[in-house]
C-alpha cells in the first residue's frame, strides 16, 4: 500500500489532499514539520510526501520551496485542494457557542463569519489539532474550525459548513517522491535557476522560453540562503522536459544561467474554471 507523508495531525487539510489525489484508502503518515516530510520520503518511511506550496489567497509557502531546492526529491504531481472550513462541536454540546479555536490562518480566513456571530477567536497550534483536543476534552460553548475529515476522525459534529469568507480558497500541493514520474498526456514542469548579476541576464534567460513558445505559469524569486542579496527564480511551465520545445529551452537556459535544477515534470492537476455562479471557481472535469 502506498504511504504518503503530510504535515499536521490526522484530519488536517493536507491529509484531505492526500486522499483526494491517492484515494480514500491511502496510508498516511503525519509529520510534525515540513522537514520531516522530506526526511520520511528520503529514508523510505513514506513513498511520497504531500507538501503545500501556495495558497490562492495567501501566496507561496516559502519553506516548501527552500526544501525542494535542498533535497533531491522530484515533483511527481500536483493537487489543487478547495479549502472548506467547518465549525465543529463536541457531540451533545449544550448552550450557545461563545469561543472558537483553530489555527490563526483558519481564524483569519473566517474572520467575517466569526465577527458576525460574535464568537471569540482563540488561536490553536493546528486546525486538526484543535479538533483532536476538543474531542479529548469537550467544553460547552467551545467550537473549532477544521475540515470535514477532522470531524470524521475525531467524532465531532458539524454545526456549520463552508464558513470561509472567500469561497475561492485553494491550496496547491506538490507530491514529492524518489525517482522520475511517468509522462502523462498533460504535464507541467517545475525548475529553479539563478542568473549572473549582469544587465539583461534574467531577460535573456526567460527569452529562451518565449522564443520557443513555452508558456510560463509561475515565476517567483527567492533569496539564496547561502548567498546574501542573491536570488533564485522558481518557474512552472506547461509541458514535459522531454518535449522538444521545452528541452531546447532548458538547454538554452543552461547556457545563460549560473545554475539550473529541474524539480520535476509531472501530471498537471485538473484546471480551474469559473462557473459563473457568484464568481466561484471549481475543478474542471476533463
Amino acid at each position: 500500500m502506498t504511504t504518503v507523508a503530510f504535515q499536521g495531525e490526522h484530519g488536517a487539510y493536507s491529509e484531505e489532499a492526500c486522499r483526494q489525489h491517492f484515494g480514500a484508502d491511502v496510508a498516511t503518515l503525519p509529520c510534525r514539520t515540513f522537514e520531516e516530510i522530506f526526511d520520511a520520503v528520503d529514508s523510505g518511511a513514506a513513498d511520497f510526501g504531500a507538501v503545500p506550496v501556495e495558497n490562492s489567497t495567501a501566496g507561496s509557502i516559502n519553506k516548501s520551496f527552500d526544501l525542494l531546492l535542498e533535497h533531491d526529491l522530484k515533483v511527481h504531481g500536483e493537487i489543487l485542494l478547495r479549502v472548506r472550513h467547518n465549525l465543529l462541536v463536541a457531540p451533545g454540546c449544550a448552550g450557545p457557542i461563545t469561543q472558537v479555536r483553530s489555527h490563526p490562518q483558519a481564524l483569519a480566513q473566517c474572520e467575517s463569519y466569526l465577527n458576525r456571530h460574535k464568537y471569540a477567536a482563540v488561536p490553536w497550534y493546528d486546525t486538526a489539532g484543535s479538533a483532536k483536543d476538543l474531542a479529548a476534552s469537550p467544553v460547552d460553548g467551545v467550537a473549532v474550525i477544521a475540515s470535514r475529515l477532522a470531524a470524521q476522525v475525531y467524532g465531532l459534529e458539524i454545526a456549520d459548513e463552508g464558513i470561509e469568507d472567500m469561497p475561492n480558497n485553494y491550496t496547491r500541493f506538490f507530491v514529492v517522491g524518489r525517482g522520475e514520474p511517468q509522462p502523462a498526456p498533460r504535464c507541467k514542469t517545475s525548475l529553479v535557476f539563478a542568473v549572473p548579476n549582469t544587465p539583461g541576464s534574467l531577460y535573456h534567460a526567460l527569452g529562451e522560453f518565449a522564443t520557443r513558445n513555452v508558456n510560463l505559469t509561475k515565476l517567483e524569486s527567492r533569496p539564496r540562503r547561502n548567498r546574501p542579496w542573491q536570488y533564485v527564480f522558481y518557474v512552472d511551465l506547461d509541458g514535459h522536459w522531454q518535449d522538444s520545445n521545452v528541452s531546447a529551452a532548458v538547454v538554452g537556459l543552461l547556457n545563460r544561467a549560473a545554475f539550473v535544477k529541474l524539480l520535476g515534470s509531472y501530471p498537471a492537476a485538473q484546471p480551474l474554471e469559473t462557473n459563473g455562479v457568484n464568481g466561484q471557481t471549481e475543478l474542471l472535469q476533463i
